[in-house]
């Protein structure tokens, strides 16, 4: 190749056999700086990228585990009994109050949008909108304003203050089944309830007059002392199909009323579940109106009662008539379906 100081603006007339020479020249001086200084440049640049990406997915599952942890310490997203409302039942506010707003609502989405990059937002429609709306009016009325769960309302699930046996035929029928052991457990356990003394081990304190309840699941969590104590009932449980057992809104247990006790109107924390009385003791004058709606209970018989509904218990009868015990299990509502229970497990999982 030849020109005028080989400059490629040089006179002369170029054939086809000077291409390459002139590619490689023109590519020589298109170059910035020279190749070993782009590499390095480049490989800083791919360095820092990669550095902030793996920053921010640092924080992103930081943020993720205290959603995940944050709700049981600061209180936001449970379950667990805080008031006595008929067996172990949480009661966390009046029927006529809103929920906790906010914070609470927050918390249970991030919780479920944690659940969703792990697993799935398939069949997740309805918790979704229940995470979004939150409780009370925002979430959903209820009916004509009797229903009013206090944490979470599952919008389109049938709403009755009574359900069905059928609906858990199963779990009816094996609780029916084991009356007699459920009963003996109690008097294994039971004792005078004159509140003159203290509850033996295992018992509740009084959380309202006359209002006594011994645990086998609380919150979703086991009481390993309590379930030894009582075999049958423990083995009972342990074969039912829709118990909450790893969900805030579990429990399981003995509720004893005393004569003269009276349980004012409230609201369960949420529809998602039904509550399950198996009668142990029933004495004349006692009573439970749900939704308006009066029943009574009756010896070794279950009735389903969701307990989102305003509802109210009553033990009218006298003194030497006995205690009103029941033994109570918190069942998932029929038309939760599975990947639903299995969402809202993990969003109210116990504390660890």
């Amino acid at each position: 190749m030849e020109g005028t100081g080989g400059d490629l603006g040089g006179q002369r007339n170029w054939g086809p056999d000077d291409a390459p020479g002139l590619l490689a020249r023109a590519s020589l001086t298109m170059l910035p700086w020279p190749l070993p200084l782009a590499s390095s440049a480049l490989t800083l640049l791919l360095g820092a990228l990669t550095s902030l990406f793996l920053w921010y997915c640092y924080r992103l599952g930081s943020q993720d585990m205290q959603a995940l942890g944050a709700g049981s310490r600061a209180g936001g997203v449970r379950g667990g009994p805080v008031g006595c409302s008929e067996a172990g039942g949480p009661s966390p506010r009046g029927p006529g109050e809103p929920g906790e707003g906010p914070r609470t609502e927050g918390l249970v989405s991030r919780r479920l949008r944690a659940y969703a990059r792990r697993y799935s937002w398939a069949g997740m429609g309805r918790v979704r909108r229940a995470a979004q709306g939150g409780p009370g009016p925002g979430g959903g009325p209820g009916v004509l304003g009797i229903q009013r769960p206090g944490l979470l309302f599952l919008p389109d699930l049938p709403s009755a203050p009574f359900v069905p046996r059928d609906a858990q035929r199963h779990d009816v029928e094996l609780l029916e089944s084991s009356f007699p052991a459920i009963l003996r457990d109690f008097g294994a356990v039971s004792w005078d309830f004159s509140g003159t003394t203290s509850p033996p081990r295992g018992w509740s304190p009084p959380l309202a007059p006359g209002c006594y309840q011994l645990l086998l699941y609380q919150a979703g969590q086991c009481q390993p002392s309590n379930c030894r104590r009582c075999p049958g009932a423990y083995r009972a449980l342990r074969g039912l199909r829709s118990f909450m057992s790893a969900n805030t809104f579990g429990n399981a247990g003995f509720s004893v009323l005393l004569p003269g006790a009276r349980l004012e109107g409230r609201c369960g924390p949420t529809n998602a579940r039904v509550r399950c009385h198996l009668g142990l003791k029933i004495p004349p004058g006692c009573e439970l109106v749900v939704g308006g709606e009066p029943q009574c209970w009756a010896e070794g018989h279950c009735l389903l009662v969701d307990d989102s509904f305003l509802h109210t218990v009553a033990h009218n009868g006298s003194p030497e008539d006995g205690p009103r015990v029941v033994f109570i299990v918190d069942l998932w509502h029929p038309n939760v379906a599975g990947a639903e229970r299995q969402a809202l497990d993990f969003v109210f999982a116990p504390d660890p």
